[in-house]
């Protein structure tokens, strides 16, 4: 008989692999957790404002002080334009795909442009002069890329939306707040008038007692030397 034949499995212990088999494919351990932690809300800063747009875009900023200077590429990811609730001003907010790493977070100002790139239909390019994507504040100039033209003709006529938006409600401001400010600019100007005139009416106070000062003391001076006059003729 041969090392590699095989004993034939007798129909008893085939029953008990049979039945072996069955019961760890059964068997589903439960593990309670050791400690139990509470669900913890992460706050986007973005609650109290509406999205006005979400596009994918690419984003790249001009790195001046690289040598040669060039464009370097900032993230992929959803692109939002924000509006808030209350003070109903625009901001743009992208995140990086995956990591969710903010990559653009500035407002959107009434004397921004959108200028079109020269070798890419699909892309603008604007200046911002405080971006807080960073630790650190500040200015960039950006260039934005879409996946086709009307995702990038949306994006302008949205952008051009919140800027007019935002002129429209500096309008109101002003013709709100205008008169008031008008009257307050002459109560403060009446105010100083007042109070140079005050300073000027000290002022010539103050010169007039010099000058009857000094008048009086000409006459006394006078007086005495007329006396000793006197004296001196009588002495003689």
């Amino acid at each position: 008989m041969s090392e590699n034949t095989k004993i034939p499995e007798t129909p008893e212990r085939e029953q008990k692999k049979s039945e072996s088999s069955d019961t760890e494919q059964e068997h589903d351990p439960q593990f309670a957790p050791i400690i139990t932690l509470p669900e913890v809300h992460v706050s986007t800063n973005e609650e109290n404002e509406i999205e006005f747009l979400k596009l994918r875009a690419k984003l790249y900023r001009f790195d001046s002080k690289s040598q040669p200077p060039e464009w370097k590429e900032r993230g992929t990811g959803e692109l939002k334009v924000l509006q808030h609730k209350e003070k109903h001003t625009f901001r743009i907010v992208m995140r990086r795909d995956k990591t969710l790493k903010v990559c653009a977070n500035h407002f959107i100002m009434p004397w921004m442009e959108l200028k079109p790139s020269d070798t890419n239909e699909k892309a603008f390019i604007y200046n911002v002069l405080a971006d807080f994507a960073d630790e650190e504040t500040k200015s960039e100039c950006l260039a934005v890329k879409f996946a086709t033209i009307d995702n990038a003709t949306l994006f302008k006529s949205k952008f051009e939306d919140a800027k007019n938006i935002l002129k429209s409600s500096e309008k109101e401001e002003i013709s709100t707040n205008g008169s008031t400010e008008s009257l307050n600019g002459k109560q403060s100007e009446e105010e100083n008038d007042t109070s140079d005139v005050v300073t000027k009416l000290s002022k010539l106070e103050v010169t007039e007692d010099q000058s009857q000062a000094g008048v009086i003391e000409v006459k006394a001076s006078q007086e005495t030397a007329s006396n000793e006059d006197a004296s001196v003729k009588k002495n003689e």
